[in-house]
């Protein structure tokens, strides 16, 4: 697959985060990726993304929902755990600059307007949410260290000097 934009690789990121145990809704999609990419793209660059990502067979659609398809699941296991999200975005576009299409596959047209209500929908559920800053915080339980470090009864060791 050649070429690979950036978009490509943020929505492959960002749907294995949000379908992980479900397919996921747009606005699920869309608050992955602000989680990854902290900024959201266009919603015509997310549309073509779609498109083109469903056309090589890497995205899928179950009953309205979306979620990646074996090959993507295959090349999201293969990325290193310990890496920050610029690295994964960089070998995810490796992968995809590599990738081959298997056979034929219908391409997912979403609506730029329905990407943008699913913006929309986001921003106002990341107004609302929050933590509110003037409720009482919980008050911690005081343990003593003495308690907390032998709690089997056993006495603390001695401290000898090491000659």
């Amino acid at each position: 697959m050649y070429p690979v934009q950036d978009v490509d690789a943020i929505l492959l990121l960002s749907l294995s985060v949000a379908a992980k145990r479900r397919p996921a809704d747009l606005t699920e999609i869309i608050t992955a990726i602000d989680l990854a990419h902290d900024a959201i793209p266009s919603g015509n660059k997310l549309s073509d993304a779609f498109a083109r990502m469903s056309a090589y067979g890497l995205v899928i659609e179950i009953e309205g929902d979306y979620t990646l398809s074996a090959d993507a699941q295959e090349m999201m296991t293969s990325q290193r755990k310990n890496d920050d999200t610029e690295k994964k975005l960089f070998r995810l576009k490796e992968h995809l600059a590599n990738y081959h299409r298997k056979g034929e596959h219908a391409a997912i047209l979403i609506p730029s307007d329905q990407l943008l209500a699913a913006i929309a929908a986001f921003r106002a559920g990341k107004k609302t949410a929050g933590r509110n800053l003037l409720r009482d915080k919980p008050k911690a339980v005081w343990i003593p260290t003495k308690e907390l470090a032998n709690f089997k009864g056993k006495p603390f060791p001695s401290k000898r000097r090491k000659t």
